[in-house]
């Protein structure tokens, strides 16, 4: 294929070739060539164009397939267009000589049909340049046309279209001989030319002007013509036509010159009027219809209408939403008016009727759903509003009249119905699409949308009264709010107007279409509802009977209600079940003998009603099975049982009942037996055992009766055929945008298409598809679904023997019927079979003896040569599911063995298509039946596949192909390449008019390449080859013409690019996409979006750049609608998710944008925000919304909120035009993951003066915190919405803004943040959720972010905050009457979610104000500069407690109760009965589920909020109104919290406290205790700080003390969470409670032996008995023991950081060598808490208890101070080193090392750990450790100076230690040496001297020898300065300790040290400041000594001239230098290393 690549054909390469491979290297070489013109220099081109011509040229007498005479068409026009154009006219001679041939063979008109191609190529590239030949070749083309067979006309009418698109006006004089020759092909006979004629005619109205003027009327009665017999595809290209042209009478301005022929301006009336009539009459002619209409035999065939409801849509779309909305009012009256009485063809039947009503809500739906934005949807819903009432004025008027007859009778009633029914149905889908941001429209009195609509519900029509229904449906789901006051305003209506027929009908269809809303309604409604619902049922049943002429309605409704109730589900449906069953009980007699009572008497009338009735109950019982699940259990289905065998009674019956009273009851028995079939469909079939007999006869009774006339295939077999299989039949079948109504085209003509009225039960079903209304079939068609479904079931559950019988009898029927009636029959059977094959299979049964096999086949092989191709697709499905039933080898084999004789025999059609499917079937359920089974499957379908004389076979035998491929897997490798050429070789030669075929190729070469996934990247010649040829069929559908092959191809590459991506050219695949962005098919844009989807994940920056690149490059834009050059990819993407309808695509297309904002939004942040920011300002609200500047707030009023609200001034032009709220939903959404993705991204997103800089820096630069201002404003537009989800998503947005970008600082005003200029929007941005009409969920938001706000701490002036506090406040006065005071709108557990949304928004507040209080009494070290101490100071905090605090003692109370509530709720299932029976004090009873969740949000931060309150108080002080509440009701149930008013007992004090101290720690750990694994950190880290703020009081923890119990659970429930939780954050916290329990419980050992001491007196000390753990003997049993629990989880937390510290893990109890490790900070602070806690162990413990714990605990603190004692610089200590030495010292100095009865012990003890220690320093192994010597001598000094001198003074232990600090003195590295010496001077002046003098007399010489060498050498740095200082220190402090009579030999000593560092004046000069410094601490301490021993002092000088010499000089030297002025006095107090070294002593010694 390479040598393909060339811009001259290689023949001698080609002509080596195959035929196949031929025409593959051909085909490959035009492509290449294609894309070689357009980037080869025009002189190449032009040296070469001679050459090129004759190759192609020669070419086109090589018989081209379509795909190459396209491409080489193509070819030839771009090279023509690049190069000379001298020769281009032989060229057209020549294609003209070529269609003039006479030669009329098929091996010819390849040849033939290229030549046309060419011209029309030509003409298109080349235009205007030959428009001289043009008038020839155009002759010479129509000339051939008059003899061509269908492909040529198609190519001809395809090449005049090029023609006409290149010459423009230029083809003026051939208009009308084009004109009509295309008239011709519209209403060809093969619909690929009625097409392709389509298109040409839509070219030419281009230039044609006659076309929109005086031919107009033609046009239209032509096109209507065109429509009938139609496919999908006529109908688009030709409604596309007849749109256009009517659009354009109308907006055309006629040329001057025009005027002169009779041209006139065609208004839109008569536009209207002539598409009306077509819908009317149909395509006859008008004088013909009439005579027609006056027989009464016309009647408009559904194509014909289905079509020109198309070209409406088309019409209103060309000429756009904005003539729509002007002209609205027109269009509106018209519409109606088609299905209006005075045209009483459309409407006379109901079929009829039916149809043309759903094609007028198309019409409707498409322009007024799809053209308008939501302002003028609005205004479009009161004009049909408008229309509503003139319609009922006119009923109005009729009912009024006095005479019975007339009103009857009346025409006028019957005209208005259908009207209104669209009318109806428009409104409530206007509504349902608007959302709440309908609620203005509904509130608009003026406009009276919902009077109108409940007034007609009293209309005399039964199909108005129900579209009335689902329009309040409708209403109610969109606006939540007024789904309970509705149903109030039904119900009233139906108690009062109980007498009324239509008002009891009507009202409680109302009724049911509300029930309906419900589960739309996530607030739901009052729980009572259902009770007041039950009883009017009952009541209406019960009255049935009073008065005959009510009895069918008011059974009807009641039953209807109990049906519609059950959808509330179990919650609801369970308080009432015992009633609804006692109903279902009467409504059946109770015995067969009551039965046949019954058949004696009644008339036909009560039959009529009983039936009625019956079916009603069938239907409840049926939707509480379908609903309620969760009830059914063993003794409610006892309990529905007993009517079940009379129910089926009765069934068998029927046919004499019917006899006995004639035909009024064949429609109410149709309906009885499919509201039966129904139920038992539901119910498990054992439940009617003993009926399947009976049952079983009476379905093959109804499936072969003899009173069904009509097929009706197309509803019954799909749901039994494979979804992949129906893609063989009717695109019909497959979805498409005008499925609605294409759907009634699949219908034969006598059949009407689902609607309403035919089951008013389904009303309150969930709909089917989205918005639209529930579409029932007649009761005729769907009881034979329902009997197809069940005979499946009951088939398989019957005897053998009954089952065969079944079978031979249904065999038979089909065989005694004839003609049509046969195929009626035939294709009932065969369903069932199907459907009892399909169940068997499912459920895994088997198919019986073997004789079962014969009819069973008998049945399926007669349906698989039926003519009906969906009959045999279905009976193809059940051969496959036969073989599969019975699962046998060799009969498996022997069917196929039968398909495979049928294949070779037959010759028909039918035969070949249904075998050939049945063989992929087989395979498809079987897998591989074997090898030799699968090739010669193979071979037969490749034979059928090239059958080119019927395009049916080779659809079918290739789908057939595609199914084996699948399913033979990696069987299939042998066949690979034979299929794969078959395939390009069928591309390259199918003709483009057989798309089905072309289908068909492309579901296999996309199994093809399933198959060889992944291997299609490997680089071997042989995969090479295949991946080429994969690429060249790809290639070859993408420029087929049909929608669907394209779709194909796109799925295609989109499985190669899974494979095999670097083989996939990304730019040319995506310019292809958006390039069918907007395609009008459905499929093809979901492919698009598949794949797309699939491209993003992987290189989203790649394909967004190729789109824009093609977008700027294109020539003409890509497609009308997506605007790909100014919004890019996303903005398309944005911009088609709001027209689309589609959910799978819509899910698809916000998928894909996604994963590319993921992917890029941090580069193009700027790009992605604007999008975001364009779609929520583009915002249908009524005035446009900015935020204001802030600047210019600052100046002005500052308290003015109104002031935001301004309105925008500039009205440029947007790149979105109103888009819906459900878009800018998903924008704020996008807006909120642009700021997630930001987190992960730079830091400078969220820090602004990084941010600034860096933009300067580089102003590409672009950063998150720079677009602050857009992100507010685009939260304030979201959340200021009409529509509630927005504004829920807008307090998201700004929830998330707040919590990011609250703590950055503002860097122009230090001391303030950036967020604070903001808090004007922020305040205006909340209000409205707070007003009272606003949705409880809103509220509950917007309380969050109001507490957020409060919590960042943004705005710290009190005055500022109020505002918002303000809010706040309003909601607390409004849920402080508890559950009964809030509205009741909604279910109850709405109020719940309020009320608890509250109460946690406060408790945030209260959380932070305590917190910022506590940290505002510590003194502030941290704040440096002025401003900010103010900020965080002593004016703002303090305020916002004080801001709580006048609400604490409402809110506290509320809080209790809260938390009551939630323990309540938690209990488990089996308390039920213990809980209270109203429920508590937030929820009632009912809905306790419901509530749960809410109680589940919030408990935590209440909870901690009350501990905080309760410990503010410290439990100690009451409540002063704890018995006056202030409340309207006591707010807790029960006397928990005060005394309740029902007069019990009221508690002590101490009892309520108590109480409020059980109820936190018992809610803390029953959740801590189960964490589930959806526990939030939130909720966990709450609960721990509310047991921290418990145990800070005394009281809390005198009780925790007091019970050791409760100590150890709480330790052992914190050990868990530690264990499984992973956070640093919880395990801290965790640790701070454990300290505060062992703090407790220290308190409490303390307290008793203080009270012991007391009571015992000091006398008996002797038996005082021991208190603390360990007793007597020193024994702790683990799970009695709060040390033993403590060790536990502090070993837990240590070894989880220093495994090293488990000897299990190191393999040995001694010490292993490794090397200590600095830890992370956080495991740093973990290991540092653990270690406080263990210090504090000892003090728990009697004496002999803390011997059993002190080695632990001394082996885990030295252990730590091993691990982690590394090296820092400048000679700090690790913060675990240091922790591990507060703890030493914690333990060291522990009372019970001095207790006589553990003295001894801990004193071994504590030796062997000094030895540890020291045995640290000693090399392991010889390797040589490297830790740090700073930490182990502190250790050791800990030792010396801690505990009791017995320990250390051991000779070997002090021998040891003394060497180490002579070691550690050599060590060379200074801070080492300066650590040593202050040690040191800690341990000489230990006041006890059998510890420091060893010490003294071991070092001080070192020490002396030491600051004599600093003396020889000068020192260099301030560090051998400080060495010499704390030298020095060192010996002054001997020289303080030492007796009188050796102080003179040690001041001796140091006075000469101290003279050799001082300096003359000369020296003075120019000494180094090092020098200098040590120069003036020397002649400073010189100063401080030499009076305080002055006797020494003069005795040394004397002895020692020279040193006095230096003295004198020196001190000279200083003063002169004084007078100079240098003040070098002051630099003594500079030492560096003087802070560090004092922070040590602090520490620890």
């Amino acid at each position: 294929m390479e040598l393909a690549h060339s811009l001259l054909l290689n023949e001698e390469a080609c002509n080596q070739l195959g035929e196949v491979q031929k025409a593959e290297f051909i085909f490959d070489w035009l492509r290449y060539l294609e894309k070689l013109l357009l980037a080869t220099s025009r002189s190449d081109v032009k040296e070469k164009q001679k050459t090129l011509v004759e190759q192609l040229l020669s070419l086109l007498n090589s018989s081209p397939g379509p795909p190459t005479r396209k491409l080489l068409a193509k070819n030839l026009g771009i090279l023509y267009g690049i190069g000379d154009t001298f020769s281009v006219y032989e060229t057209i001679d020549k294609c003209n000589d070529l269609i003039r041939s006479k030669d009329d063979s098929p091996s010819y008109l390849p040849t033939k049909l290229a030549a046309v191609v060419c011209l029309g190529s030509l003409y298109k590239k080349l235009g205007r340049i030959l428009s001289n030949t043009f008038t020839e070749t155009v002759g010479n083309i129509l000339k051939a046309m008059k003899s061509a067979e269908s492909q040529g006309r198609y190519e001809i009418m395809l090449s005049l279209q090029n023609i006409l698109k290149g010459l423009g006006a230029a083809a003026t004089p051939c208009h009308r001989d084009i004109y009509k020759a295309a008239r011709s092909c519209l209403t060809d006979r093969s619909m690929a030319v009625r097409c392709a004629a389509a298109k040409c005619l839509f070219e030419l109205q281009n230039e044609a002007s006659f076309m929109w003027s005086t031919d107009l009327d033609s046009v239209a009665t032509l096109c209507f013509k065109s429509f009938e017999g139609s496919n999908y595809d006529v109908r688009i290209s030709v409604s596309k036509l007849l749109g256009t042209v009517l659009a354009k009478a109308i907006i055309s301005k006629h040329p001057g010159a025009a005027s002169r022929q009779s041209t006139r301006r065609v208004s839109l009336e008569e536009v209207l009027e002539l598409l009306g009539t077509g819908f009317l009459r149909g395509s006859s002619g008008f004088l013909r219809a009439s005579g027609d209409m006056l027989k009464g035999t016309s009647s408009v065939s559904r194509d014909v209408r289905v079509g020109i409801t198309q070209a409406y849509v088309v019409f209103i779309s060309t000429l756009g939403g904005a003539w729509l909305e002007k002209n609205f009012a027109a269009f509106l009256s018209h519409i109606l008016s088609l299905v209006s009485q005075s045209h009483p063809k459309a409407t006379q039947a109901q079929v009829d009727a039916v149809c043309s009503r759903r094609c007028v809500s198309f019409i409707l739906r498409a322009t007024i759903g799809g053209l308008l934005g939501e302002k003028a949807q609005i205004a479009a819903a009161k004009d049909i509003c408008q229309a509503i009432w003139k319609l009922k004025k006119v009923v109005d008027a009729v009912m009024c009249d006095g005479n019975l007859e007339t009103r009857l009778g009346s025409t006028d009633v019957a005209a208005s119905q259908h009207m209104l029914v669209c009318a109806l149905q428009e409104l409530g889908n206007l509504i349902h699409g608007l959302g709440t941001t309908a609620a203005p429209l509904l509130q608009d009195s003026s406009a009276g949308i919902l009077d109108s609509v409940i007034s007609v519900i009293l209309h005399p029509s039964i199909s108005v009264r129900l579209t009335a229904a689902w329009c309040l449906h409708c209403i109610a789901v969109a606006l939540p709010s007024y789904l309970t006051p509705l149903l109030d305003r039904c119900l009233e209506r139906l108690t009062v107007l109980k007498s009324s027929p239509e008002a009891v009908t009507g009202f409680s269809f109302a009724v049911a279409a509300l029930l309906g809303a419900v589960k739309h309604c996530p607030l739901g409604i009052p729980h009572g509802k259902g009770k007041i619902i039950l009883t009017l049922a009952e009541d209406l049943l019960c009255s049935a009977t009073q008065n005959s002429r009510l009895s069918a309605q008011r059974t009807q409704a009641g039953w209807l209600l109990i049906a519609a109730l059950m959808t509330l589900g179990p919650a609801v449906v369970s308080h009432h079940l015992a009633r609804v069953l006692l109903l279902w009980k009467c409504v059946f007699p109770v015995s067969p003998k009551d039965l046949e009572t019954e058949k004696s008497r009644g008339d036909s009338f009560t039959w009529q009603v009983t039936l009625e009735g019956r079916a009603g109950a069938l239907c409840a019982i049926k939707s509480f099975v379908s609903h309620c699940g969760d009830l059914l259990t063993e003794e409610v289905i006892q309990r529905l049982l007993p009517p079940l065998p009379c129910a089926v009674d009765l069934l068998t019956q029927l046919s004499s009942i019917i006899k006995t009273y004639g035909s009024p009851l064949k429609t109410p028995s149709v309906v009885y037996r499919q509201r039966l079939y129904e139920l038992l469909i539901l119910l498990p079939p054992e439940t009617y055992e003993g009926h399947l007999c009976a049952i079983l006869k009476e379905l093959a009774a109804d499936l072969t009766g003899p009173d069904i006339q009509v097929a009706a295939s197309t509803f019954l077999l799909p749901p039994l055929c494979h979804q992949d299989d129906l893609l063989l039949l009717s695109p019909l079948l497959q979805e498409t945008d005008h499925r609605f109504i294409e759907e009634q085209l699949l219908l034969s003509n006598g059949i009407a298409c689902g609607s309403l009225e035919y089951d008013p039960y389904s009303i309150y079903e969930k709909d089917v598809g989205g918005d639209s209304v529930p579409k029932p079939l007649p009761p005729t068609l769907s009881v034979i679904s329902s009997a197809v479904k069940l005979f499946g079931v009951v088939c398989a559950h019957v005897g053998e023997a009954q089952r065969l019988l079944t079978l031979e009898q249904l065999l038979d029927s089909i065989k005694h019927t004839k003609g049509a009636r046969q195929q009626v029959v035939q294709l009932h059977v065969v369903s069932s079979v199907s459907s009892f094959l399909k169940y068997v299979a499912g459920s895994k049964g088997s198919l019986g003896p073997e004789e079962m096999r014969r009819p069973a086949l008998a049945l399926v092989t007669g349906a698989l040569e039926s003519p009906n191709p969906l009959l045999r697709c279905a009976a193809a499905e059940a051969w496959a599911r036969l073989a599969q039933v019975v699962d046998d080898g060799p009969f498996t084999a022997s069917l196929a063995q039968v398909s495979f004789d049928k294949l070779k025999s037959a010759r028909d059609v039918v035969t070949r298509t249904g075998h050939s499917l049945a063989l992929g079937s087989l395979h498809r359920y079987l897998g591989g039946i074997s090898s030799q089974h699968l090739n010669s499957c193979v071979g037969i379908l490749y034979t059928l596949s090239q059958d080119s004389t019927s395009p049916d076979v080779q659809t079918w035998a290739l789908h057939s192909l595609s199914l084996i491929i699948d399913s033979a897997g990696p069987l299939y490798y042998m066949h690979v390449e034979p299929t794969l050429s078959l395939i390009i070789m069928l591309l390259l030669n199918v003709p483009p008019t057989h798309a089905e075929v072309h289908q068909s190729l492309g579901r296999c070469l996309n199994a093809l390449i399933t198959t060889l996934g992944p291997e299609l990247q490997g680089n071997s010649a042989s995969v090479s080859t295949l991946r080429i040829s994969c690429l060249l069929g790809c290639a070859v559908m993408q420029d087929n013409p049909d929608c669907l092959v394209q779709a194909q191809a796109i799925s295609c590459l989109q499985q190669l690019h899974m494979f095999a991506p670097r083989h996939v050219n990304l730019s040319s695949l995506v310019s292809c996409l958006c390039v069918n962005l907007c395609s009008p098919y459905l499929l093809l844009r979901r492919a698009v979006l598949a794949c797309l989807r699939q491209l993003v994940q992987r290189e989203a920056a790649e394909v967004s750049e190729h789109a824009v690149t093609l977008a700027k490059d294109s020539r003409e834009e890509l497609t009308p609608d997506a605007n790909i050059r100014e919004v890019g990819l996303e903005g398309a993407l944005l911009t088609l998710l709001d027209k689309e309808t589609d959910q799978k695509l819509c899910h698809d297309i916000k998928e894909t944008l996604n994963h590319m904002l993921t992917s890029m939004a941090v580069d193009k942040l700027s790009f992605w925000l604007k999008l975001c920011k364009d779609v929520l300002a583009a915002s249908a609200d009524f005035t446009a919304v900015t935020c204001v500047d802030t600047m210019q707030e600052e100046e002005g009023d500052k308290g003015d909120d109104a002031s935001v609200l301004t309105t925008r001034s500039d009205d440029r032009s947007h790149p979105f035009t109103n888009p819906r709220w459900a878009t800018r939903v998903f924008a704020a959404e996008c807006v909120c993951r642009i700021i997630n993705q930001c987190e992960s991204a730079h830091c400078a997103h969220f820090d602004i003066a990084l941010a600034q800089e860096m933009k300067k820096r580089d102003s590409r630069n672009d950063f998150l915190v720079l677009h602050l201002a857009d992100l507010i404003r685009m939260a304030f537009m979201a959340a200021t919405d009409h529509s509630d989800q927005l504004r829920l998503s807008g307090l998201q947005t700004l929830l998330i803004v707040i919590r990011r970008f609250a703590t950055i600082p503002e860097p122009e005003f230090p001391g303030h943040v950036i967020l604070e200029q903001y808090q004007a929007n922020v305040g205006a941005a909340l209000r409205p959720a707070f007003t009272s009409e606003t949705a409880p969920d809103v509220t509950a938001k917007a309380c969050q972010v109001c507490s957020a706000w409060i919590a960042s701490g943004v705005v710290s002036d009190l005055n500022d905050l109020r505002r918002v506090h303000h809010l706040l406040v309003s909601s607390l006065t409004k849920i402080q009457a508890g559950k009964e005071a809030l509205s009741h709108l909604y279910n109850e557990s709405a109020s719940t979610m309020e009320i608890l949304a509250v109460l946690k928004a406060w408790a945030e507040v209260y959380i932070i104000a305590v917190e910022r209080h506590k940290n505002n009494k510590q003194p502030l070290k941290t704040t440096s500069c002025p401003e900010e101490s103010v900020r965080n100071g002593s004016d703002s905090s303090p305020g916002l407690l004080d801001l709580v605090h006048t609400d604490l003692g409402t809110l506290s109370r509320l809080w209790l109760a809260a938390l009551q509530d939630f323990a309540l709720l938690t209990l488990p299932s089996e308390f039920a009965s213990q809980l209270p029976i109203e429920g508590g004090a937030f929820y009632t009873a009912e809905t306790s589920e419901n509530a749960k969740l809410h109680y589940n949000n919030s408990w935590a931060l209440i909870l901690h909020a009350t501990a905080l309150w309760l410990t503010s108080t410290g439990f100690v002080v009451a409540d002063p109104d704890e018995g006056a509440s202030n409340l309207s009701r006591p707010v807790t149930p029960t006397s928990m919290c005060q005394g309740s008013s029902s007069g019990t007992i009221a508690k002590s004090p101490e009892d309520v406290y108590s109480d409020r101290f059980h109820l936190i720690l018992g809610i803390s750990v029953e959740f801590l205790c189960s964490l589930r694994s959806d526990a939030t950190m939130e909720s966990i880290t709450a609960c721990l700080h509310a047991l921290q703020a418990l145990l800070d009081v005394p009281w809390p923890r005198s009780k925790i003390g007091s019970d050791q119990a409760l100590g150890i659970e709480l330790l052992n429930v914190l050990h868990r969470v530690i264990l499984t939780r992973e956070s640093p954050s919880i395990q801290l916290a965790s640790l701070e409670v454990v300290r505060q329990i062992i703090c407790a419980a220290q308190e409490h050992v303390k307290e008793k032996r203080r009270s012991a001491e007391v009571d015992d007196g000091a006398a008996e000390k002797e038996t005082l008995p021991e208190f603390g753990e360990g007793k007597d003997t020193g024994g702790l049993v683990p799970g009695k023991s709060l040390v033993f629990a403590t060790l536990e989880l502090c070993v837990c937390i240590l070894v989880r950081q220093l495994p090293e510290l488990n000897p299990k893990l190191t393999g040995s109890p001694g010490i292993k060598a490794t090397k200590p490790q600095m830890l992370s900070e956080d495991g740093s602070r973990l290991v540092s808490a653990a270690l406080v806690i263990l210090s504090e162990l000892p003090a728990v413990c009697s004496p002999e208890g803390s011997i059993s714990i002190l080695p632990t605990i001394l082996y885990l603190t030295i252990g730590v101070l091993r691990e982690t004692a590394v090296k820092l610089p400048g000679g700090q200590l690790s913060s675990t080193v240091a922790a591990s030495l507060q703890a030493l010292r914690g333990i060291l100095s522990s009372p019970m090392a001095r207790a006589e009865k553990s003295q001894t012990a801990w004193t071994d003890l504590l030796r062997s750990a000094l030895a540890t220690i020291l045995d640290c320093w000693d090399p392991v192994d010889g390797t040589h450790q490297e830790l740090d010597e700073v930490s182990l001598l502190t250790a050791i000094t800990v030792f010396i100076l801690s505990t009791s001198p017995e320990v250390t003074i051991i000779p070997c232990l002090q021998k040891r230690c003394i060497e180490k600090f002579k070691v550690t003195l050599e060590i060379k590295d200074a801070m080492v040496q300066i650590k040593t010496y202050q040690l040191l001077l800690s341990i000489f002046q230990y006041p006890n001297p059998a510890v420091s003098y060893p010490y003294i007399y071991s070092l001080v010489t070192y020490i002396v020898e030491k600051l004599q060498e600093i003396d020889q050498k000068n020192p260099e740095d301030t560090t051998e300065l400080q060495i010499f200082q704390e030298g020095i220190k060192v010996l002054e402090a001997l020289v303080t300790i030492a007796e009188e009579q050796h102080r003179s030999q040690l001041v001796a000593c140091l006075l000469p040290i101290l003279i050799s560092f001082l300096l003359d004046e000369n020296a003075l000069g120019s000494a180094t400041s090092i020098m200098r410094n040590l120069h003036d601490f020397a002649l400073q301490k010189l100063m401080q000594i030499g009076p305080q021993y002055s006797s020494v002092f003069k005795s040394v000088m004397a002895s020692s001239p020279a040193l006095k010499a230096r003295l004198e000089a020196a001190i000279k030297g200083n003063q002169e230098s004084v007078k100079v002025g240098t003040p070098t006095s002051k630099h003594t107090n500079k030492h560096p290393g003087k802070n560090s070294s004092i922070q040590l002593k602090t520490s620890f010694l």
